[in-house]
């Protein structure tokens, strides 16, 4: 039999860190939009769960998908191998780079060390919602315009970490920028293109007008 762990949530700057930190977060054992609380989530009222399968219901980029998981599997391994959600890349799995990242109740979080259970009754969002009708997002377009990218696995968390991070500090200098991207690193080191990318992003973005 397997506890169930919690990962504590902690507020404040990006660095790697509080990246760190703050990545998890810690499940509410509440209702689900449904307004029904789900098996995993009465079980681990409990204390225990597992080791087999349990029905676990996840709400991703707003769809509900009710899965049948070991407590064991990750938040990452659970949209890679069960749902076909492949945007978000497993690189290191040991929230050291930062490609899994994506969003929990708008919040980045390192998708290799939150538990698929642990997500349960918060909304997940993944780079494949930040396009809409073909169309893309500011922060995606502006990492194609100042080729912010290279081989691409890093891409996917860098996006959704930025689009984070633009979402609280809309007017951001070059120097907050480093260091609220400080929990996502890039093997080709293409960060001078994502800093370019961000000012330019925050001028597009409602409310942004960014600091050279």
């Amino acid at each position: 039999m397997r506890k169930k762990r919690k990962l504590k949530s902690e507020a404040g700057a990006l660095t790697r860190r509080d990246f760190l930190k703050g990545a998890g977060v810690t499940v509410s054992g509440g209702l689900l939009a449904t307004g029904a609380v789900t098996t995993a989530q009465a079980a681990a009222q409990e204390g225990v769960v597992g080791p087999g399968p349990v029905p676990i219901t996840l709400r991703i980029n707003g769809r509900v998908h009710r899965l049948s998981l070991e407590p064991r599997i990750t938040l990452l391994d659970a949209l890679r191998d069960h749902l076909n959600i492949t945007g978000s890349k497993k690189v290191c799995d040991r929230a050291t780079c930062g490609a899994c990242t994506m969003l929990m109740d708008k919040k980045p979080v390192y998708a290799c060390t939150v538990l698929a259970i642990e997500a349960e009754g918060h909304d997940i969002t993944t780079i494949e919602s930040l396009t809409e009708n073909g169309r893309l997002s500011p922060v995606m377009e502006a990492f194609w315009k100042n080729d912010a990218q290279q081989c691409g696995f890093c891409t996917p968390g860098f996006v959704m970490a930025c689009t984070a991070f633009l979402e609280k500090n809309p007017n951001p200098t070059l120097e907050q920028i480093e260091k609220g991207l400080g929990g996502n690193l890039c093997r080709c080191g293409t960060y001078a293109g994502i800093r370019r990318a961000v000012l330019e992003a925050a001028k597009a973005m409602k409310g942004g007008q960014a600091n050279g």
